[in-house]
């Protein structure tokens, strides 16, 4: 079981995802500070000075924090419209990479290319 383990751990899917969780971890906070300490505050102030994260309604003698529900809401609107322009960039530059590595000019086909087209050629003939 030790060794099964040893190879399903050294796999290069399982480093590359623990690289992705670490990446994507520090990208949440860079986000979710874009999110708490930017886009909030100015959609705040656009409203009229209101601050989301004290909005609630008291209800006996708890509270609803809908507030906090409104700034989780735009949080997951906000990454995830960031994950999409960033994951954008990353396939229009592996795109242009691709098309750059292209050959220009068409290869000369091999000699099996060949004797294939003759026989083709030949078939129609016929």
């Amino acid at each position: 079981m030790w060794e099964e383990f040893k190879k399903f751990a050294v796999k290069g899917n399982v480093v590359d995802l623990a690289v992705g969780v670490v990446i994507g971890g520090a990208f949440g906070k860079i986000v979710t500070s874009l999110v708490n300490d930017i886009v909030i505050p100015l959609v705040g102030l656009l409203m009229g000075g209101v601050d989301f994260s004290d909005l609630q309604i008291p209800v006996g003698d708890a509270s609803i924090r809908y507030g906090a529900f409104v700034q989780s809401v735009a949080d997951f609107f906000i990454v995830s419209f960031s994950i999409f322009i960033f994951i954008r960039f990353i396939n229009n530059f592996k795109r242009k990479k691709i098309e750059e590595e292209k050959p220009k000019d068409d290869p000369k086909p091999s000699r099996e290319e060949l004797l294939l087209m003759e026989i083709r050629d030949l078939l129609k003939q016929k």
